[in-house]
């Protein structure tokens, strides 16, 4: 009612390409053997004594493409498509020793000009917790470290608009909105609210435990990962795998709720998963599908089946789109989706999908929205 809007991030990554040194083979088994060699070879290699032994491996290709706020986006692709990577090239948390080219932009701020981690959260796919504490602890002490943001500013310049404009807040409201806006107190209501959202309410003063220490289940230690990420002020989410161990009901709810908070309060939501049931599908509005490194395809949901027509496959009516998508561009999988009788099949290939999406009407409307430049005013 007073003309303040919750601040929005726009994600572009343009011709970003990573590249990683690895051993191939039998030395890039994990024995003891070939660690004892790795770190022999690395100190050869600083001492220019031998040539480096590892070969490079091209991660993502490069690739482009525009995340935006108030918008769900699913990543889809088979393992070792570099999902994991593309997720922390745009969280800003890669290794330092990937060969990375290309830019990734925040409202149009380039990495260097500001600090990527106080903006953009990273939920990794591994659960690392203390054992000893409970849920409530975890989620409340990660809660202090990521601090309240910018609510307390927002909070103070609604106050004096309400004022001039003679406006009397809700009550309930007003309380609330106070009680997150004051560093130390937002802990509790925060908590409190993403344990309802995840479920976890039933076990909150429960301990998380580990290998040696019993806890909570898995499903809901996976939870608990995710929470730690959601209880902070950080406007942009990039989720790795959020439904590993998790059945399609919970991954379902917890989809939805994420989706009501980035509409709600004008979030940027990048989720990757791995065989999402068609309810869930549903309940986003983009799509990625990274292959072998390539984007096959990036834009709305409704157009995805429409441009695998115009490549000639087609998903069957009983098959998930989900699992479609990601089988499609399989050289094994692919012959059963092809649907043009008047031509004989032939193999098409990665690279040939990511050429062809870039005549495509979701594509062109990509690179032209990629060509202007973000309006900073906006910012």
């Amino acid at each position: 009612r007073v003309g303040i809007d919750f601040p929005t991030i726009q994600v572009r990554y343009e011709h970003l390409n990573i590249e990683a040194l690895a051993h191939v083979g039998n030395r890039g088994l994990p024995t003891f053997i070939n660690t004892t060699l790795n770190v022999l070879e690395t100190l050869a290699n600083l001492l220019h004594i031998v040539p480096n032994k590892k070969i490079p491996i091209n991660i993502l290709h490069d690739v482009n493409g525009i995340i935006k706020p108030k918008r769900m986006t699913l990543l889809l692709g088979p393992p070792g498509s570099g999902k994991t990577t593309l997720l922390l090239a745009l969280a800003g948390k890669l290794d330092s020793d990937l060969k990375v080219s290309g830019k990734v932009t925040y409202n149009g701020h380039g990495m260097n000009e500001f600090v990527a981690q106080r903006s953009a959260a990273y939920i990794s796919q591994h659960d690392l917790h203390i054992a000893e504490m409970t849920v409530r602890e975890t989620l409340a002490f990660s809660a202090r470290c990521q601090g309240i943001g910018s609510r307390y500013d927002m909070l103070t310049e609604l106050s004096r608009r309400e004022k001039a404009a003679n406006i009397k807040p809700d009550p309930d409201l007003d309380v609330y909105m106070k009680a997150i806006s004051v560093g130390g107190q937002d802990t509790n209501i925060i908590t409190d609210y993403i344990l309802k959202i995840l479920g976890l309410d039933i076990c909150a003063d429960t301990m998380v435990g580990d290998d040696m220490l019993r806890g909570i289940s898995g499903g809901q230690r996976k939870r608990v990962t995710t929470g730690e990420m959601m209880v902070g002020a950080e406007r942009a989410l990039f989720m790795d795998e959020i439904s590993t161990g998790l059945d399609s009901s919970t991954t379902y709810q917890i989809v939805k709720s994420l989706g009501l908070i980035t509409n709600i309060l004008s979030g940027t939501t990048v989720i990757s998963l791995l065989q999402p049931a068609p309810e869930t599908y549903n309940l986003f509005d983009d799509i990625i599908l990274l292959s072998d490194g390539h984007i096959v395809y990036q834009g709305p949901r409704e157009h995805v089946l429409e441009f695998f027509e115009s490549m000639g496959f087609k998903c069957p009516d009983r098959k998930g789109v989900a699992d479609f998508l990601q089988e499609v561009t399989s050289r094994k999988d692919q012959p059963q989706y092809w649907a043009r009788s008047d031509r004989r099949y032939q193999y098409v290939p990665v690279k040939e999908f990511a050429r062809a999406f870039q005549a495509f009407h979701a594509g062109q409307s990509l690179s032209a929205e990629l060509s202007r430049p973000f309006d900073r005013s906006q910012c």
